[in-house]
Formats: C-alpha cells, structure tokens, sequence
C-alpha cells in the first residue's frame, strides 16, 4: 500500500515539473524567438505585472533591432523603466540619460533626465568613501535645472544638491583633521585652508579655524629654524584672528595658549638664531639638522597625495 502511495506522489511531484518547465520553455522560446511584436506585447505585459526581470530579459533583445523605428520610444523608456524598479541604478541612469539624448521631445523626456541624476544620487555613497558619483550625480542634477528651470523636480533636484554638497563638505573636513591627527600637520594646514576656500560658509569654519592654527603651530615647530619665526608668527596671527572671530568659543581658551606658545616660539628661535651667529659649533648643528630635515622631505609621508598637496620646504 505505502508502495503505490509513493508511486503516485513520485507521478504528481513529475507532473509538477513537467508543467513547471513548460512554463518556462514557453517564455524561454518566445525570448530566443524572431517575433519581435509578440516578444514586445509579452514584455509589456510582464512589465504591467510588476514581473520587472522577465519583462526586462525580453526588451533587451528587441533594444537593437527598434533603434531608429518609431516605436522605440516606448520600449526605450520601459526598458529604462524596468531596469530601475531592479534598482540597477547604474544601468537605470545611462538609460534614462540616452532616452532623454535621443527623444528630446519625448513626454518622458524631462522625468528621464531626472531620473538619470537621481539614480546617480542613490548609488552616491557615504561622505567617508569615494565621491566620484556624488560629482556626477550633482553635475546631473545641475544640468536637469539648467534644461528644465520650471521642471516638475526642480525643487528635489535642488534640495539633492545641498545635500551631495554636504557630503563633500564632510568629506574634505575629515580629510584634513585625519592629518592632523595622524601628525601630517603640514599636509594639515594646506587641506584645512582648502575646505574653507572652497566651502567659505561651511558649518564646520570654527572647529577648522581653531585646528588650523594649532596645525599651523605644530609645522612651525618641526620646521628648520631658519623657516620657523615666519611659521610661528602665521600661527600666531591664526590663533588671534580666531579669538577674535569666536570670543565664546569652547576651543577659545587652546586657541589662546597657541597664540602664547607661537609668541614664546618666535621670541626662543631669535635667540637661538642669534647665537648660532657668533657660535660655529651650533651653527654646524644646525646645518647638519638642516641636511637631516631635507633628506626627510625627499620621502614624504605616504598619506600626503602630492599631486593635490604641494610639499613646502621645511
């Protein structure tokens, strides 16, 4: 008995699969198929279903075989379609773009451009990695406004580039104080001076003003003697423009022992320098650290990207 229940379980579970892959078969044949209009019908179908990858894998292969005809505008645009309810944004946004390139006076045409930027900006990452998509997704999003100055989307497309700006904002304020943290104070001072020229509004001015000049300070210190006066005396200027700018700053009171150590740096270097004027022996210890300082400098730490940080000579 248990025999024959397991024979008929055994030819239900086979009906299953041959009915299963019948399903399959059929969709598969009208895929590789030449029936473009029933492979186009099909897929649209498939697409109203929300079936988004089947619907997908048939317009694929009908792309090259529309380009040029009327009709392509549609599949164009629901192959576009498709491939973002996927959520390949990547695929979306070069879509989206060459349907708005190659039907400007489409009704989609302005949503297209839109959606391009906008894909860009979901594939943007955090501020602390690359930010190679978070430029592109802004210049989209610029370019969308300039084409459409009273588009449907010029509100969002506006409030997306603040925030992408933010987010190179950020980028380049932990950049800076991971020099400085990590002791890289020249490199420090250069990048900080680099957020602030290029973000002069930047939430983060005070925090970068104040680190600025204890970055300053720190170069000062560890540069040739010879080069420090002038170091310290920017430092100091730093340290006091900022207590100037930030009287009820929290860093108010550092930023004032900068200032008193910048003073104390100038006024102990001329006396060394002064010394070394009428004393051979410490001039030659000076010289030779001097030597010592250059050979430093032909090795620059790794951290420190030359071609967008210049070296100064210490």
């Amino acid at each position: 008995m248990f025999k024959k229940q397991r024979s008929v379980i055994g030819g239900f579970l086979i009906l299953l699969l041959i009915a299963a892959g019948s399903c399959k078969s059929k969709y598969e044949k009208l895929k590789a198929s030449n029936d473009r209009t029933k492979k186009y019908q099909e897929g649209k179908k498939l697409y109203e279903k929300k079936q988004y990858a089947k619907a997908l894998g048939l317009f694929e292969t009908l792309l090259s075989q529309y380009r040029g005809q009327e009709s392509a505008e549609e599949l164009f645009y629901l192959n576009a379609m498709a491939t973002y309810k996927l959520k390949d944004y990547t695929a979306a946004s070069y879509h989206f773009k060459e349907y708005a390139k190659d039907f400007p006076s489409s009704i989609h045409a302005e949503e297209c451009r839109y959606l391009s930027a906008y894909c860009l900006y979901l594939e943007a990452p955090i501020s602390s990695l690359d930010q190679a998509n978070t430029l592109k997704s802004i210049e989209a999003m610029q370019l969308y406004i300039n084409l459409y100055p009273k588009g449907d989307h010029v509100a969002e497309a506006a409030k997306t580039i603040d925030d992408l700006r933010s987010r190179l904002e950020q980028k380049a304020f932990d950049n800076a104080k991971l020099y400085y943290v990590t002791g890289n104070h020249q490199a420090a001072v250069i990048t900080f001076g680099n957020v602030l020229r290029d973000y002069p509004d930047t939430k983060f001015a005070e925090e970068i003003e104040y680190l600025n000049a204890k970055a300053q300070y720190q170069y000062a210190r560890e540069s040739r003697e010879s080069k420090q006066e002038e170091r310290y005396e920017e430092a100091k200027n730093l340290a006091a423009n900022f207590i100037e700018k930030y009287p009820n700053s929290k860093f108010l009171k550092d930023a004032s022992a900068v200032q008193k150590d910048s003073e104390d740096g100038i006024a102990s270097v001329r006396r060394l320098l002064a010394q070394a004027a009428i004393d051979e022996k410490l001039a030659r210890k000076l010289a030779r650290k001097d030597s010592l300082l250059n050979q430093t400098i032909l090795t620059p730490t790794p951290s420190v990207k030359m071609d967008i940080h210049k070296k100064i000579p210490n």
